[in-house]
C-alpha cells in the first residue's frame, strides 16, 4: 500500500521536457537502412529519427519495426544476419513510420503516458514547431516513477 501512496504523488504535470532524452541519434531519409542496424546495434536504443538535412523530423524507426520488416521480406531464411541483407539496399525514408505522433516540451508527463497507454507506442519524438528536439520513451517514464519512489 505504501507504493500505491508514493505513486499516487507524482507530479504527472511536470513538463516532459524535465525527463526527456536530448542527446539524440538520428539518420537522414536518404541514409541506408543499414546505418539504421549500425546504430540498433552499437547502442542501447529502440528507436532512431528520421531527419531531413534541416533536422526537421520525418519519420521514426523501431528496433521491432526493423525486425518485422525483415522477417516479412525473408519469412523462410532462420539466420539472422541472412534475414536483413535485403534491407540493405533500402533507405530509412522507405522503412520509416512518417509524420509520427509528437509531443513538445512544455506537454506534461501524464499526457505523455496517457498517449503511450492508449496507443501502445513506446517513444514519441518531441518537437518545438517543426524542429526535433528531443524523444520521450516508456523508459523515461518508468526511470521517472522509479526515481519518485526511491526518493520518498
Amino acid at each position: 500500500m505504501a507504493r500505491k501512496k508514493k505513486a499516487e504523488n507524482m507530479n504527472t504535470q511536470a513538463p516532459i521536457s524535465t525527463i526527456m532524452s536530448k542527446k539524440l541519434i538520428t539518420v537522414l531519409e536518404d541514409d541506408a537502412v543499414s546505418k539504421v542496424q549500425d546504430i540498433f546495434a552499437h547502442n542501447e536504443i529502440h528507436h532512431v529519427l528520421v531527419t531531413d538535412v534541416n533536422e526537421k523530423l520525418k519519420g521514426i524507426i523501431s528496433k521491432q519495426d526493423l525486425l518485422r520488416l525483415a522477417v516479412a521480406l525473408n519469412p523462410d531464411v532462420k539466420n539472422e544476419e541472412d534475414r536483413y541483407t535485403h534491407l540493405k539496399a533500402l533507405r530509412a525514408s522507405e522503412i520509416m513510420t512518417p509524420n509520427p505522433m509528437t509531443l513538445e516540451p512544455e506537454d506534461t508527463i501524464g499526457l505523455a503516458a496517457d498517449i503511450f497507454l492508449t496507443n501502445q507506442f513506446h517513444a514519441l519524438p518531441v518537437v518545438e514547431g517543426e524542429m526535433l528536439v528531443g524523444i520521450i520513451t516508456t523508459h523515461d517514464l518508468l526511470r521517472f516513477s522509479f526515481d519518485l519512489i526511491h526518493a520518498s
